[in-house]
């Protein structure tokens, strides 16, 4: 089964096509990327997939549904990590957790995503004290709390040193053990 199926999708903004005719599907339990220069239109295809942004033109299914129709339960089976996460500075990690996991009808434990993204020892921090690597890691955690099915990362490990680079890939590894099918961006051809 397909979790994202794209066929002729187009966008363009005053004129300027961001993304031409593109054309993927990605299957239940894949990890798919999307590689490309910075402006290649890798975020305003998430942005479409996610619901965030409506498309010009093309046909878009994610999870079986048009995401510019989608219903409010749907929401509930996709996470996102966007490009750059804005968090709130007063709050501990394992709060920030708790806090959107109440948006959620069977979220997953905050605790266990703690455990899963590598910040049990950061749990009572302030957001504001965290390193770069550990707000994005912080920022996973907010996505997996819903315990999606889809997980859209948009350009997860940009401004990584190489260390975090690597654990950042051991965490999309063991998601993909769980279950999870993932869509991420980048502009590093190694990854």
């Amino acid at each position: 089964m397909n979790a994202v199926e794209v066929s002729g999708l187009r966008k363009s903004y005053d004129g300027v096509e961001a993304v031409r005719g593109i054309d993927f599907e990605l299957r239940s339990g894949e990890v798919f990327g999307l590689l490309g220069p910075n402006g290649a239109g890798k975020t305003t295809t998430v942005e479409i997939l996610v619901g965030y942004r409506r498309r010009d033109a093309g046909e878009v299914r994610v999870l079986g549904a048009d995401p510019e129709r989608a219903a409010r339960t749907w929401r509930g089976r996709i996470g996102v990590v966007p490009q750059s996460g804005e968090l709130f500075p007063n709050l501990s990690v394992l709060e920030h957790l708790e806090l959107f996991a109440g948006y959620y009808e069977t979220p997953r434990p905050a605790r266990e995503v703690l455990a899963l993204v590598g910040l049990e020892e950061k749990a009572g921090a302030k957001s504001r004290t965290l390193s770069g690597g550990q707000r994005r890691r912080l920022d996973l955690g907010v996505a997996l709390v819903g315990d999606p099915e889809l997980l859209f990362l948009d350009e997860p490990t940009t401004g990584f040193d190489p260390s975090a680079r690597r654990a950042a890939w051991d965490t999309i590894r063991a998601l993909r053990s769980l279950g999870k099918t993932i869509l991420l961006t980048t502009h590093y051809i190694e990854e």
